[in-house]
């Protein structure tokens, strides 16, 4: 088995809505912002190498952004083509998307486009996500609304590709683990991997950078504190059982950090 950081570039947003109950003067002058009080977000991506298939875990931004979101969030170009190539590997070589749930940043690049047509980027995947995910995805109440595109998004997928529907925890693949943890979206899964007896988790917007590294910070973007909240006193318990390794989604400098380095952030 072997695990892949794979980049899809970048993008800014918000920084007081990321940081959500952090309060300003903690972070404001550990990190840099545009003078629209931005944040460069990374977009890393986890892939699995394991008995011959290879796992993606979500997928980006994309390139079909419309004008507005591109004023918004500045995206970067779509780097996970580029990413993957580096490691030997074409789109559709993708046997398997993991997504950790649906917002615009995980699940933008499931369709790509060319010459004003849009395609599957990976079109030979099988895609793994939450039932409640895709449902809240497709009929979003009003606290939701603004947070899912389905027809931009993920009509074609729901038309052409092949979807693997998931109710609560389940085995991808031997030693690929997805958990269903709710917390920043109603459908919010984590991925667990188990090489060679240690854990690595990619915890998803559960833990997107070290500032949420404590139990009690969230993001403004979570729908129920509480729950996140427990789904990462799992995760540090799991970690700390296998010696394991968190890995962060959205961190600029740091993407794979041990138990040991945790552990002072959650001891108090």
């Amino acid at each position: 088995m072997k695990l892949h950081l794979v980049s899809a570039g970048h993008y800014w947003t918000d920084a007081g809505a990321f940081f959500g109950v952090l309060p300003y003067f903690i972070w404001h002058d550990k990190v840099a912002t545009d003078e629209r009080q931005r944040l460069q977000m990374n977009l890393n991506l986890l892939l699995v190498q394991t008995d011959g298939r290879n796992i993606l875990v979500d997928t980006g931004i994309g390139n079909r952004l419309n004008k507005r979101r591109k004023e918004i969030y500045d995206p970067s170009p779509f780097e996970l083509p580029l990413s993957l190539e580096a490691l030997g590997l074409k789109c559709t070589d993708i046997t398997d998307v993991i997504l950790t749930h649906l917002h615009f940043d995980h699940a933008g690049g499931i369709v790509s486009s060319l010459d004003g047509e849009d395609y599957l980027t990976f079109p030979g995947a099988e895609f793994h996500i939450q039932k409640s995910e895709w449902h809240m995805a497709q009929n979003p109440d009003k606290l939701n609304k603004a947070a899912y595109q389905f027809d931009h998004q993920l009509s074609l997928l729901d038309r052409e590709g092949r979807l693997n529907f998931l109710d609560g925890d389940a085995e991808i693949a031997p030693g690929v683990m997805v958990r269903h943890t709710g917390g920043h979206t109603v459908g919010m899964q984590i991925v667990e991997v188990l090489n060679e007896g240690t854990p690595y988790i990619y915890a998803g917007d559960i833990i997107p950078t070290r500032f949420h590294l404590p139990l009690a910070i969230t993001s403004s973007y979570d729908v129920s504190r509480q729950d996140s909240y427990e789904a990462k006193q799992k995760i540090y318990e799991r970690l700390t059982s296998g010696n394991g390794y968190l890995l962060l989604d959205h961190d600029t400098q740091d993407w794979q950090l041990p138990i040991s380095e945790i552990l002072p952030f959650i001891s108090h």
